[in-house]
């Protein structure tokens, strides 16, 4: 499943950069995120909690990011499984900033993901409106953080 979708940040492409790039900013902002650790200089665990439909589930994540163009882009392989490996998690990403002017910056997100188990019984429709409203909390979370930041005193 392909998802894909754009907003904008009133900050500049650098300081959205530093937020993006920044587990400790990031975190907050991503729906049902928990428990976040550094395993290495390019890779974090993480627990996700996400209801779909009826179903609770909790994924144990292991996120690798696989290549960096500062402040342009972000590519990252996530892996990882809900409970007794009920359902099976796959996606590779790309999170992409593009200045729109000295104080406005594009984020544009892609992803394919691959669910298989419990959660990949969901029809496309439901499990892509899942995404888009996940998405949109994301955006609006790290929308506030990032706009809300001090400037540093120089």
């Amino acid at each position: 499943m392909k998802i894909e979708d754009s907003f904008t940040i009133n900050a500049s492409q650098g300081d959205v950069w530093m937020a993006i790039t920044d587990p400790d900013i990031v975190t907050p902002c991503v729906p049902g995120c928990q428990n976040v650790q550094v395993l290495g200089p390019n890779t974090y665990s993480a627990n996700i909690k996400v209801k779909i439909g009826p179903i609770n589930a909790k994924f144990r994540l292991n996120v690798e990011v696989t290549r960096e163009t500062p402040p342009v882009e972000v590519h990252s392989t996530t892996r990882g499984e809900e409970g007794s490996k009920a359902s099976v998690l796959q996606a590779k990403s790309l999170v992409r900033l593009k200045q729109v002017d000295a104080n406005t910056t594009e984020v544009y997100y892609c992803s394919e993901v691959n669910i298989i188990g419990r959660l990949g019984k969901f029809g496309f429709g439901i499990m892509k409106k899942k995404a888009k409203t996940l998405g949109d909390e994301f955006a609006e979370a790290f929308r506030k953080t990032v706009e809300l930041t001090p400037e540093p005193a120089q």
